[in-house]
Order: C-alpha cells, then structure tokens, then sequence
C-alpha cells in the first residue's frame, strides 16, 4: 500500500550577501524518518487551523496555487510556510510581507513519507527575530545558517531541493518564470509541468 501524500508548504528564506545571494537552511537530525542528515528549508506538512491573514501572496501567486488542485486553500498553505518558520528558525513574518509561490513536488512512491509540497520564496528583511543565532528555534533543525547560493550545492541536499535551488537562483539573477515548475509524481509515471 503506498503512503499517503500529505500537503506541505516551505519557505525558502533569502538575503544579499558578501559573494551573492544567501539561502537559510538547516539540517534535519541523524534519526529523522525523512530525509535524514539532509539540509532543507523551513517548512513542514500542513495542520488543522493553518491560516495566513492577509494572504501574503500576489492574484498570481493564488491562482497557480489553485490550479489543478483540490488541496488546501493559497491561505492555508501559506499558514503552514509562515508557522513552521516561526517554529523552526524562531523568526516571524511581517503582518504585511510579501512571499512569491516558486516551486511545486510530489514526492515519489516507495519513500517513508510522501509531500506535496509548495515552495515560497521571501526575503528575509521581512522576517523579524534573531537571524544569526536563532535563538528562538525549536531544535528540529539544526545548524540552520544562511547558505550562498554560489556554494550551496557543496551541502548534503535532497534531489528536489537541488532543483528548487535553480529555479531560485534563476529568479533572483532576473530571470523570468514561465509559469511555476511542478514535479508531479501523484501517479505511477512521473510528469512534469508548469503552472501557469
């Protein structure tokens, strides 16, 4: 019996640095079921009671997230990207902030845990809270640090979250989306397609 696919949101949290632009991630512990050992971003599956008010997102932004869907709702994905950044790295969101829908995956069958996951990309000026140490974490992710984006790859990293970090470097070097990357792996053939 193959596992359920429960929905997920991420936020992929960003800043100028020295060499270029910087990424926040964190390591998931050793014993972790999921993707153990691996750096990710902040993000986690959604929870009853999710909810981001205002909706911190662009028409556009809504609209792909509601595009070939019947997942949550654009303010309950964004919910879960906003809480599990506060929980996982102690910073909280501007009341008013702004985050842009970036990246869509299913994870394939036959893992121990399956996502559909939506990536949010936000700067991290519209964060508030201690940046540096992160001194309000839970622990769930450790050695959470801002990562430069010319040496990222060099981490241990998830597949798709290599491929999220294109798509991010492409956008922040003002490139053009053409609609939002979407690795569907809901069947027993993997697709891929943008969300337009």
């Amino acid at each position: 019996m193959s596992e359920p696919i429960r929905p997920a949101a991420t936020v992929i949290l960003w800043r100028p640095g020295p060499s270029g632009p910087q990424v926040l991630m964190g390591q998931r512990g050793a014993a972790a079921v999921f993707m153990p050992s691996k750096y990710v971003f902040p993000g986690g599956g959604v929870d009853p009671g999710d909810r981001a008010d205002p909706l911190p997102l662009s028409d556009l932004c809504a609209a792909r997230l509601r595009l070939n869907t019947d997942g949550p709702a654009p303010e309950t994905l964004t919910g879960t990207a906003l809480r599990e950044l506060a929980e996982e790295t102690g910073l909280a969101f501007a009341p008013q902030g702004r985050m842009r829908f970036v990246f869509r995956a299913i994870t394939p069958p036959g893992r121990t845990r399956r996502f559909d996951a939506r990536f949010f990309l936000a700067p991290a000026d519209q964060a508030s809270g201690d940046a540096e140490t992160f001194a309000g974490a839970s622990g769930e992710l450790s050695h959470l640090h801002w990562v430069p984006l010319a040496t990222v790859r060099q981490l241990d990293l998830p597949f798709v979250t290599e491929v999220a970090l294109a798509e991010v470097s492409a956008l922040l070097a003002g490139q053009d989306q053409p609609g939002v990357p979407f690795f569907d792996n809901s069947g027993s053939v993997p697709v891929f397609r943008r969300l337009n």
